[in-house]
């Protein structure tokens, strides 16, 4: 059976090259080179869906590939599909650059220009490893398939006071009272709530973490706070200048390094746009985009959703938009929601009934509100439909969406634009 390999080249002169060079070694079979990060981490999720022999036995990430940057490409793919071997082609070869390719997952390392003696013997290697782990797991390819680790899922708001605090810990609180072991993450760098929300003070924050480049288990323990809930919360820093420390790549490792200590992993992204939430959207196996049924909101959430689509951070079709403060009587509904941002609508609304919340959210204990909420009762049923938590999450009633009237379709599309 020949060796696939899937190149992954962001300069299209160089993808040329390469694929020319790989369709020559033999006993291969190439794949069409995919352009950047995100394709990359798509086109191998699709594949590992359908089975673990789908998925090539070598991956071959060019030093030019994007957004992301390669090392952390490499650790990324690494990561989430472990039985596919990592190959990096970097015209840096040297010892230092070697070292930080193996400690972040790569099977080895090729020089730029590609030499072909040299190129057929690493992606032998790779091949070689990936074929004996998979050997080896045999009856766990259900499990390698999900890579170790537990499961990411951002929440971000389409504007400010959509909601998006508030979905995010109640996810994290379903996950938790269903068993599991669950991370909640501020990474509203610069205004994060969740400390206010869940009355906690506590020193340490995300920022913390950002200039350390290997996250032990220790380091991260002692930056968790661990609530009355159970939930290990990373807070966003007092001091909101310090938000700027967390970069796109401190971002990413420390979410890995929740990931390899949590089933659930929810990350409060806030309703801005930086490096950091930027990665965790990218990164996270679940996005979520909170708006309110207005019509700013919904302009708003359209924006996002188009600039994810730009910057390479998200694909429209990849993103759940959760629609807070519904009601039956509001003029714009669900589907016209998802009409006009082109992304998937969660099967499940919260209602807008905020007196059931002022109370709590007033004394800074939402953790304690009332399980007949009806609010708490659908955020449950939400963390059940994405699978963060089991059967411990009330039931919602009444979960059936309301249809949009024409009158209210094409009023808002003259209003927002939409399409």
């Amino acid at each position: 059976m020949p060796t696939r390999i899937l190149p992954a080249v962001g300069d299209p002169d160089a993808a040329r090259a390469v694929t020319a060079l790989l369709g020559r070694l033999p006993d291969t079979e190439t794949a069409p080179p995919v352009p950047d990060s995100g394709q990359l981490v798509d086109t191998l999720h699709r594949l590992a869906a359908e089975s673990l022999d789908a998925l090539p036995e070598v991956v071959l990430v060019h030093e030019r590939i994007g957004p992301v940057p390669a090392l952390d490409l490499v650790r990324e793919v690494a990561l989430r599909f472990p039985a596919v071997g990592v190959v990096l082609a970097t015209a840096d070869a040297g010892p230092g650059l070697l070292s930080a390719a193996m400690d972040a997952g790569a099977r080895g390392l090729v020089s730029l220009p590609l030499v072909p003696d040299e190129l057929a013997g690493r992606v032998q290697a790779a091949a070689q490893w990936s074929a004996g782990v998979r050997r080896h797991l045999g009856g766990g390819a259900t499990e390698l398939l999900a890579g170790p680790g537990g499961t990411v899922v951002t929440v971000s708001g389409a504007k400010g006071g959509v909601g998006t605090t508030l979905t995010a810990v109640h996810l994290a609180l379903a996950a938790r009272a269903s068993g599991r072991t669950a991370a909640l993450v501020d990474l509203d760098l610069q205004s994060g709530d969740v400390a206010s929300y869940l009355d906690v003070q506590f020193r340490r924050s995300a920022a913390d973490l950002a200039a350390i480049t290997d996250i032990s288990p220790r380091v991260l323990q002692d930056a968790l706070y661990v609530h009355e809930t159970g939930l290990s919360l990373l807070l966003a820093p007092a001091e909101g200048e310090r938000g700027e420390e967390v970069t796109d790549r401190a971002a990413r490792q420390i979410l890995a390094a929740l990931r390899g200590r949590h089933d659930v992993v929810v990350v409060d992204c806030g309703a801005r746009l930086d490096g950091a939430n930027a990665a965790a959207v990218e990164t996270a196996d679940t996005a979520l985009l909170v708006t309110t049924p207005d019509v700013l909101a919904v302009r708003a959430a359209k924006r996002t959703v188009r600039m994810w689509e730009r910057l390479q951070v998200r694909k429209a079709e990849s993103i759940v938009t959760v629609v807070n403060r519904h009601s039956r009587a509001t003029e714009i509904q669900p589907p016209l929601i998802q009409k006009i941002t082109g992304t998937r609508i969660a099967g499940v609304t919260v209602p807008a009934a905020y007196k059931e919340l002022q109370a709590v959210v007033d004394a800074g204990r939402l953790h304690e509100l009332d399980a007949r909420s009806t609010v708490k009762q659908a955020l449950w049923t939400l963390a059940g439909e994405l699978g963060l938590a089991g059967a411990a999450a009330p039931a919602a009633p009444g979960k059936q969406l309301a249809r949009t009237g024409d009158r209210g379709s094409l009023g808002l599309r003259r209003r927002t634009g939409g399409r």
